[in-house]
């Protein structure tokens, strides 16, 4: 009599077959800000997630330039790609802080930094630096919390006008909480989106009702949907900021649910 195979539910979520999918999933780092890299990778093999947004936070992508080397080829050695990193705040209106940014994810070989409150008089400066590096920045709105980018829509006025490689990483929670719509915010980006952190809310108001995605009212089907449509070429990264002692129950949940709802739109896969 042979033993059944049991799979675990990060595995036996995926979808068998079906198209390729377009949208990519990937993961925040900052869900495993209270683990070690080490710990990162293995949860991470256990996810079956390769595309990393990574953070310096403990051990994950530090700032220091043989530390990360170091943090790169453990990457490396773990089949992990590294798509972006941030959220990164440039704190000094000043060509050396910002240039030791440029060069931190330059050793990281990203392409995109998610950047944290840059002031719109600093916007001229980052600007410069975007032309001589060739990294995109990607900035993040934090809901009406933030003085500054509450919303998508309040950073596209500012870049309209701007480099093209200055675009949006837009929060879904956040954008909601800040009272815009998420679809319409897509759409209205457009291809300034560069990046997107996916969370889901029990109440779209509120910052602290976060469960799993799947569990409250984001409309991930919706959001997917207006991205395909904008062609959008990015990743979509988990980031799961509750639970921080003991996230994989709902990180592995919410990647199930990600699978299923590509599955359910005829997609085999998210990355």
């Amino acid at each position: 009599m042979s033993t059944p195979i049991v799979l675990s539910a990060a595995a036996s979520s995926r979808p068998a077959a079906g198209k390729p999918s377009p949208i990519k999933l990937g993961l925040a780092s900052y869900t495993f800000r209270n683990f070690s890299r080490a710990q990162l990778i293995g949860f991470m093999q256990q996810l079956g997630v390769s595309e990393l947004n990574a953070k310096d936070v403990k051990d994950h992508l530090p700032t220091d330039p043989k530390l990360e080397s170091q943090a790169m080829a453990d990457y490396t050695a773990a089949g992990i790609k590294l798509h972006a990193a941030g959220a990164i705040y440039f704190l000094k209106d000043n060509d050396d802080d910002i240039r030791a940014q440029f060069e931190y994810c330059k050793r990281a070989g990203v392409a995109i930094i998610v950047a944290g409150d840059p002031t719109p008089a600093s916007l001229p400066r980052v600007e410069k630096f975007v032309k001589q590096y060739d990294i995109r920045i990607a900035i993040h709105n934090h809901g009406p919390e933030d003085k500054l980018w509450q919303s998508p829509l309040d950073i596209l006025k500012l870049i309209n006008n701007m480099d093209p490689r200055i675009g949006c990483c837009i929060d879904v929670g956040h954008t909601e909480r800040a009272g815009t719509d998420v679809v319409e915010a897509i759409h209205a980006v457009g291809p300034r989106l560069f990046n997107l952190h996916m969370k889901d809310l029990a109440d779209l108001h509120v910052k602290e009702s976060q469960v799993a995605v799947g569990e409250g009212k984001m409309p991930v089907r919706a959001i997917f949907e207006a991205l395909i449509a904008n062609r959008y070429a990015g990743f979509v990264d988990l980031e799961y900021e509750i639970h921080a002692d003991d996230p994989m129950p709902g990180v592995t949940s919410s990647f199930s649910y990600l699978r299923g709802v590509l599955a359910g739109m005829g997609y085999a896969k998210g990355e």
